[in-house]
Formats: C-alpha cells, structure tokens, sequence
C-alpha cells in the first residue's frame, strides 16, 4: 500500500442528485454525470468522488443504505455506472465510492429482519438494548434526531442509532458484520473503483458496555465512547487486507478527531488509512457545529490549517477541502457575497497551494452560495430540520431561521447551475429541491466565457499546482500567524519557495514582504487580479517597500531561495 499517486491528485465531489440531470425526471442521474465527464476533466482534476449512489429511502439522502450493492434507480444502474467508471478511466480519471458501514438504513433487510426477533440469523447485526431501570439504555443523544435510542416494539428493545432514526447503527462487534462490509468493498473493487471515503468511519467501534456520556455537549453526548473506540484499529485492519488485494485508496471520515488520532490511522504498524477528513477548519465561524455561529476569525482558520500542515508534514498527507455536501457554501462563510469573484478566487489560492490532496465539491468552482429559503418546511435536510426544532427553541423564528441559511447543508445541495435557462439548466423537467434564483448571474456557461472568472481561475489554480513539485511536496511556513486580515505563508521545496498571499479583507492592505524572503528573486505566477504585481508598490520614509493588497486580492509568487 505504499504508494504516491493519491498524493499527486485533485478530487472533484459530486453529491449526484443535484448534479446533472439527463433524463428530465427532475433528479441527478449518472446519464448526466457521464455527459459531464468532458467539463470534469476540463477542471484539471484527476478523479472523482461519488456521494452514495446506493439504493436508499433518502431520510439521509443516501447516507441510509437499503442495498450496498446496486444503484439507486433515480441515478441509473449498474451498467451505467460502469459505462461511466469505464470512461472516466479512459479519461485518466481516478473514481472512489463512498463506504457507509457506521449505519444502515432501517428499510435495509439486514435491519428488518433484526427488528423482527432476537433469535433470528440478524438479530446482532446491529446493537440493541433493554432499557435500563425503564429508562433508555443510555443517555447518548444522536447528532441528527433526538435521543440516540429508538424504542422497537417487536425485540421490546432500543436500537441505537447516532445519526437519524431511520439510520440504526450497524453491530461491528459481530464478525459476520465485518464480513459482510468486506465483501461489498470486493464487490465494487471488483468493478473497478480505484478506493473509498469511509462515511464516519472512527465511529464504528464502541465502548464495551455502551456506558452514560459525560453530558457536556448535548449534541455531541457520548461521542467520546464512540470514536476512536476500543476496536478500532482491529476492525480497519481487516477491512485494509481487502484493500491490499487492489491499487486503491481509503479516505476516513473523522469528525472532531486531533492531529494525534489522525497520525495513529495514516502512521505505523496500525495504518488503515491513507487519507483523512477532519473538521478543524471547518469551525472558523462557529462552536462545534455550524448551527452555533459566532463571528468568522481568520486566526482560527490558520490556527486550524497550520496546526494540520505541521503535524502531519514527512508523516502522513493532508486532505484539503473548503466544501463538500456536509457544509454550507464557503463564500457565503469565510468569504464576501459582495464580492463573490474576488472572494471565491482567493480562497481557491488559500487552500490548494497547501500540502496535500485537494477536493473540489460541485459547483465551489463557480462561486455557488447559500439559499434562502422561507420557511423551515422547505428544506428537506433532516440535521437542519433538528437543529432549527431543538437548538435555541426561545429564539424568535427569524432568528432560527437566519441560522438555518447560515448554517443548513441543503445550501450545499441546490441543483448545480450549468447556465441561465429555466431550472439552471439542471434539468428540463422539474427538479427536486430549489434552485438558487441567482443563477442568471453565477453558472458554467456565463463563467466559461469570462477569463478571470472563478471557473477559469480554479483551472489555472489546479494546472499549475499539478505541474509545480513545490506546490506538490514543499514544507509549510506560515508569516504573520496573528493578523486577522492577511494570510500569508511559504511552500519550500529543493531551493525553489511558492509565497502565497491571500487578503480575507474588504479593504485596501499595505503588505511587506517577509523579511526572510527578502531579496530572493521572484516572480508573480498566480493573481486573481491579473498580473499587476508592481502596481501599488511603493516606498516609504524609511526605504522599506510596501505593497497593496487589494480586497480579497490572492497572489502567488514563485522564488528562488538559498
């Protein structure tokens, strides 16, 4: 399993049901995605990332499984699945598939026929419990809906389920379990599918006994027990074994995991993974989930990004993202919808010109942003509709409802925007979820034809980083750690340095270089203002030269250092 070529790669996600939709039923399908394949490839990328296509009653939108080993017939079947496999390979594209093994969906058969008894051949599939002195077994709460117990007529017993009701958490105690989840990864690596991003997967074990949580964090109660449990490395060495059978890679989700737990699944002797999600950066204007908002810092984004840099540098490699289908928009966050252009291309520069892999979510590439809708009742997200129900329940309905469109993942959902015909040009019939009605303004079509957009520019981003080593495998240096405007830092790589300086401010800036760059010869690569690197340079009474950095204004420099 050592090897490099997920290093060298960039990602892009596609969340299906709002991608393309080539049917006209109104839904995402992979005959759009294959339609697609060509605008992908344009990006620079060099793979692709399904959210799941499986069979699914969509309480989670996929992330409740009912088959693991078909296709959800609103996205197509198996043979146009490997037609697009097929030709994305002939492309030069790479395709992963989500592996989604923490839970089930309760229309599963394996779930059916568990809730039916306890002495049937599934009955410890997943994990079920007596209550406890007529209460719940436990006192966990689910991050998605309520308690993390729902009570099952037919057993007399609670199921647990961490996320949504309809989600119950699958038994990896059982080997028969484990054997099962081997055999749906032989089954699409069979295929051809080059690896996984593991849904969760630093969940799947659970402390022996499932004892109470401490009660600190209502959200998050007992998710000390949970992740990192005592099995874990056990169970995802199993799982690597299938994994060595194939040149394919595994990418684990870990929600609020360290940089210490993070090195203990990608280092050593215990290594089952070769990538890793994290949340850190995630929380630069909020407190453990984007429902409880507080004001965007800078410092923390870098405190976040720098913290990961480091830690893993010479160790493991990093996943770089800014998006995905479990986030809102990240203009509308750490950015400007003032100024969507200038915002949305610097903060491409801030975070591909880092070490390690990158992953372009759907329609980030285009400034997408955040929807608003009117009423709670519109968005079909059911983390958002809990979060909305549960959390600040004395707040007006305005302010709820202000925190669902900073917050709500359904913004990250809204069909993509191909151009400035009718339904975005998603689909001819009518799509599933809204489409954000600044689509005459922000979709590929009108993008394709404006060179500094923020399309183009993400291609010029993701072309040059391809054929940089430097952007590829230099060390991190960050400069000016505690300014709240500037994010400025150094990739330093056999005497060659990338300076990348990125503006988070509305505001002209005056910026130096830093003094240990100083002198080095230099070159502006990259500026989502154009190549205007002297303009505004001047000196001041002292002869140090000053530059201007322009309201969201990017650059990137190439040097030559000793």
């Amino acid at each position: 399993m050592e090897k490099d070529w997920y290093k060298r790669m960039s990602f892009y996600q596609i969340w299906i049901r709002s991608f393309y939709d080539g049917n006209g039923d109104g839904i995402g399908d992979l005959a759009g995605v294959y339609e697609k394949l060509p605008y992908i490839q344009s990006l620079g990328v060099d793979g692709i990332w399904f959210s799941p296509l499986y069979p699914s009653p969509n309480a989670d939108f996929g992330y409740d499984i009912s088959d693991y080993k078909n296709i959800h017939p609103d996205y197509g079947d198996l043979e146009q699945f490997q037609k697009v496999l097929d030709r994305a390979h002939e492309m030069g594209m790479k395709v992963i598939m989500d592996l989604v093994i923490n839970h089930t969906s309760d229309e599963h058969p394996w779930f059916v026929e568990s809730r039916k008894s306890r002495d049937n051949p599934y009955s410890d599939y997943y994990i079920w419990k007596d209550a406890k002195n007529g209460r719940l077994p436990n006192n966990w709460n689910s991050l998605f809906e309520g308690k993390a117990w729902e009570y099952a007529p037919e057993r007399n017993q609670y199921y647990l389920h961490l996320f949504a009701k309809k989600q119950p958490d699958l038994n990896m105690d059982n080997p028969k379990v484990r054997e099962e989840v081997k055999e749906i990864m032989r089954f699409w690596l069979s295929m051809g599918v080059d690896g996984f991003r593991e849904d969760v997967i630093t969940f799947i074990s659970k402390a022996d006994g499932l004892p109470n949580g401490l009660p600190l964090i209502p959200a998050a109660n007992g998710m000390h027990l949970y992740k990192d449990g005592p099995h874990i490395h056990e169970y995802l060495a199993e799982f690597r074994k299938v994994c060595e059978e194939y040149d394919c890679f595994q990418l684990g989700e870990g929600p609020m995991t360290t940089t210490e737990s993070a090195l203990s699944y990608m280092t050593g002797e215990k290594k089952s993974l070769d990538l890793m999600f994290h949340f850190d950066h995630m929380m630069a204007d909020c407190l453990f989930t984007e429902y409880i908002q507080r004001p965007f810092k800078l410092t923390r984004l870098k405190r976040a990004f720098r913290k990961w840099q480091h830690a893993l540098n010479g160790k493991a490699w990093n996943t770089l993202y800014l998006e995905n289908h479990d986030h809102p928009r990240v203009i509308s966050r750490y950015g400007n919808e003032a100024f969507v252009r200038e915002s949305g291309t610097m903060l491409a520069v801030c975070y591909l010109f880092q070490q390690g892999t990158p992953f372009v979510y759907q329609g980030q590439e285009i400034g997408m942003l955040n929807i608003h809708l009117d009423s709670i009742d519109q968005y079909m997200d059911v983390s958002s509709k809990n979060n909305y129900h549960s959390f600040h329940r004395r707040e007006s309905r305005e302010k709820r409802m202000a925190r669902i469109h900073a917050s709500s993942r359904d913004s990250s959902r809204t069909p993509m925007q191909w151009n400035d015909s009718s339904n975005a040009g998603f689909t001819t019939g009518t799509p599933w979820f809204y489409v954000n009605p600044n689509y005459k303004e922000i979709n590929v079509e009108k993008e394709e034809r404006e060179p500094d957009s923020i399309l183009n520019f993400y291609r010029r981003c993701l072309h040059y980083r391809k054929k940089s080593e430097t952007a590829l495998w230099g060390d991190y240096r960050e400069f000016r750690k505690y300014d709240n405007r500037i994010y400025m830092y150094e990739r330093r790589y056999h005497g060659k340095s990338l300076l990348i300086v990125c503006s988070f401010s509305t505001k002209n800036l005056r910026w130096r270089m830093p003094k240990e760059c100083r002198g080095w010869r230099k070159k502006l690569v990259l500026c989502n203002y154009g190549k205007s690197g002297g303009k505004g340079s001047r000196k001041n009474g002292a002869g140090k030269t000053w530059r201007l950095l322009r309201p969201y204004e990017a650059r990137v420099y190439e040097m030559d250092c000793p």
